[in-house]
């Protein structure tokens, strides 16, 4: 029960976080949010930035679990790439509240160790792609940086994360880059 009162709590912070005004969400508007007091929610989290971590948590399994899926499964370097970046563009529209959190604009004024874990994600994110590049590049045997080519892809997913929080959610990141590559054909 107590596994489950935790898990609703962070889909609920989750979901307050969808709202693209951007509002600070504080601990007592998620408490009147669930109907339960603000001392209800600290005996399942100790801090708020407890709360944020394991939104954090459920990111990282989420992403790292598909992106070794992808290399597991997926020989072709290339194509592990474009299936990672897909994904990634995918699960910021599946969970548009996670899109603030994974681009800071949640965890701003939250605990700086926040941020921190964010940027290791986005570390990890990066090494994965260089590996699938790395792969590519063996495939290929076309001269390439993979660590400025994955730093790129890197930067072009988060360019669409901010992009698609900035329209309040309205304007996917997969039709936004669709819409970039028919202007461009």
């Amino acid at each position: 029960m107590a596994g489950e009162r935790k898990q609703q709590i962070l889909e609920a912070l989750a979901k307050m976080l969808e709202n693209p005004k951007r509002e600070k969400i504080t601990t007592a508007a998620l408490a009147a949010k669930l109907g339960v007091s603000e001392a209800a929610l600290y005996r399942h989290f100790a801090t708020k930035a407890q709360m944020f971590e394991g939104l954090i948590e459920f990111i990282e399994t989420s992403i790292f679990g598909v992106i070794n899926k992808i290399t597991t499964e997926e020989e072709d370097g290339g194509k592990q790439i474009l299936l990672i970046v897909s994904m990634l563009l995918r699960f910021a529209e599946k969970n548009p509240g996670m899109t603030r959190v994974l681009i800071g604009d949640a965890l701003v004024n939250e605990n700086e160790r926040l941020q921190e874990r964010i940027n290791q994600l986005y570390d990890r994110i990066e090494v994965s792609l260089k590996q699938c590049l790395k792969v590519s590049i063996a495939e290929s045997g076309k001269e390439i940086q993979p660590e400025s080519q994955a730093n790129m892809m890197l930067c072009f997913v988060v360019g669409r994360w901010h992009q698609y929080a900035k329209s309040g959610f309205k304007r996917k990141p997969l039709e936004y880059v669709q819409q970039q590559l028919a202007s461009m054909i």
